[in-house]
């Protein structure tokens, strides 16, 4: 087992819960694995917390008095690219859902056992930090690349022709990881987090045939791909300069 971060390098953790019990078990487990943790009682107090200091994962609750967790999830996609985990009541479906259609990049389910959020924690601590720098102009608007333009907003990709190309979400998804990493190789384990988030198991091998359907669609011959391009033993990478538009 590998040793507990060093107070020099330990990920600082935001929870942010209404129940007091749960602030205080949190805190005091995870400091005791090594991590420095602050808490809020509530969303106001989370992002006070988040002016202060920088945070490299949020515990989040999804029930809370005044702004709940979807919205300060919300607000904290637009503004951050810090990663968030739900704690939420075992019954919240819906919830749950949401909350990974909002930017959630995990969720562990009401009564919890600590443990299992601390692998949770320490999972979606290792793909982001795996994860490189976005490269690309942005998350908006319209990117051109070797002929094709994308319209990000509406989902639309047009091929060189002028003609639209429908996409799945999980193809616009691949797409998008290529796009905001260009010229960058990617592994498996990294693509599928940007397309399946905690649906993704790590000997999951469907990445190959996302690939195989989005190179159908946007190279001119699949055969001999131009644009993605694969790394045999590491993943693929996206070889096409995006301009946004």
């Amino acid at each position: 087992m590998p040793p507990s971060p060093t107070e020099h390098e330990a990920p600082h953790i935001l929870v942010v819960d209404d129940h007091q019990e749960i602030r205080e078990l949190l805190s005091d487990y995870l400091k005791k694995q090594g991590y420095r943790v602050t808490v809020a009682r509530d969303s106001e107090t989370g992002r006070r917390a988040l002016e202060k200091a920088t945070m490299d994962l949020v515990v989040l609750d999804i029930m809370m008095p005044g702004e709940d967790g979807l919205d300060f999830c919300r607000h904290l996609r637009a503004t951050t690219a810090v990663p968030v985990i739900f704690l939420t009541a075992v019954t919240e479906d819906t919830d749950r859902v949401i909350g990974l259609e909002v930017g959630a990049d995990d969720y562990v389910t009401k009564p919890f056992n600590p443990r299992e959020l601390l692998a949770r924690i320490k999972a979606v601590l290792r793909r982001t930090n795996s994860l490189p720098p976005n490269r690309a102009t942005g998350e908006t608007g319209r990117i051109a690349f070797a002929g094709w333009t994308l319209d990000v907003d509406q989902r639309e990709l047009v091929d060189p022709n002028g003609v639209t190309v429908p996409l799945s979400t999980g193809e616009f998804n691949l797409l998008m990881a290529f796009i905001d990493h260009p010229r960058v190789v990617l592994s498996r384990d990294q693509l599928l987090d940007r397309t399946q988030g905690r649906e993704a198991m790590a000997y999951d091998r469907s990445i190959d045939n996302q690939v195989s359907r989005l190179r159908h669609k946007i190279e001119a011959n699949p055969a001999r791909p131009a644009l993605i391009k694969t790394v045999w033993g590491t993943g693929y990478q996206f070889v096409a300069d995006p301009e946004r538009l």
